[in-house]
């Protein structure tokens, strides 16, 4: 009893999963800018300073005293891959996942009222669904650029707009490359621990605010790490669930490192290593994501037949009221 008392209290605590510190975050976007190439979305270059500078506005969205804007915008930070094993696949909708994860905590809230406690949308994340929401809306931005210089018309308030969304969309990519955003231990190891694991709370900010600041992080130490482009076909949906699992499977490694000496030694190589794959990966998936977008909106809009809010559509579920994606 008194086992299940302890756990209980640490799945109850108040955690808050913060991002990447402001440097981290900074460094994603400006690197991922800068490794667009001539054939991509250029016109970004001009405002990758307002994009780094703003690159951690979304956690802005999640104060407390702003209730409305913090019950949405919270989940999108995290991707608790723990919490929700049980569903497969993940649906291409963010209410059917909400629907989901409901009908699975009635199921087990007196069984296992340890994991239904968590078992929610605060408790699991939205991340991926946050991701493509911001990678659509840039498709839609360029797409208004394209028109405007198709037309000989100015291009500054589209792509005013699209800086914007790149801002939000690099905010939840780089989330997703932190791998504790990508896990239940997001601040201290929960549950069972034979590796004795640590469970203070600051983990997350010693490891990518702290480590990272006192590095000196720039986008130089990770211009050479990033990766070739890729997803230029495939579903981008998929492609982005891939990259969250990827930087889950290196959570354990955090706390691997963390065991040496909590982060406080800069010169550590291994974990400035892990620092700078991390945020290598982050850039090469938003230079990819915007590279994909600006191909996407050189095309005409798909037309969906019948209209995912239309009843006949085969793929409408009437628990959302819409088709999926």
């Amino acid at each position: 009893m008194r086992r299940f008392a302890l756990a209980a209290a640490l799945l109850l605590a108040p955690a808050v999963a913060h991002a990447w510190g402001h440097t981290a975050h900074a460094v994603i976007d400006r690197a991922a800018i800068q490794a667009i190439p001539e054939t991509g979305p250029t016109f970004l270059r001009r405002y990758a300073d307002y994009i780094a500078t703003s690159a951690t506005l979304p956690d802005s969205w999640r104060g407390d005293s702003e209730g409305f804007s913090k019950i949405e915008e919270d989940p999108n930070h995290g991707w608790f891959r723990e919490q929700f094993a049980f569903l497969k696949p993940i649906p291409r909708s963010r209410y059917a996942f909400v629907i989901a994860l409901y009908k699975h905590y009635e199921t087990i809230k007196d069984s296992d009222p340890a994991t239904a406690v968590r078992t929610n949308v605060r408790w699991t994340g939205t991340l991926p669904y946050a991701a493509m929401e911001a990678y659509e809306r840039v498709i839609v931005c360029m797409r208004a650029i394209r028109a405007a210089q198709a037309s000989g018309g100015d291009t500054a308030v589209p792509e005013q707009h699209c800086a914007f969304d790149v801002i939000r969309l690099g905010h939840y990519i780089g989330d997703g490359a932190q791998p504790l955003h990508d896990s239940v231990n997001s601040d201290g190891w929960l549950g069972p621990n034979p590796n004795n694991y640590t469970r203070d709370r600051s983990i997350h900010g010693r490891f990518e605010s702290r480590f990272v600041d006192a590095i000196g992080l720039t986008p130089a130490d990770i211009a050479s790490r990033i990766a070739a482009p890729a997803h230029e076909q495939g579903d981008m949906f998929t492609a982005v669930l891939g990259f969250l699992d990827q930087s889950g499977d290196r959570m354990e490694r955090v706390y691997q490192l963390e065991k040496r000496d909590g982060f406080a030694n800069a010169a550590d190589q291994d974990v400035r290593a892990l620092v700078y794959e991390r945020t290598a990966a982050g850039a090469a998936m938003l230079r990819d994501m915007l590279c994909r977008a600006w191909a996407e909106s050189a095309r005409p809009p798909a037309k969906v037949t019948p209209s995912p809010l239309d009843f006949s559509n085969p793929k409408f579920d009437p628990e959302t009221g819409s088709a999926p994606a």
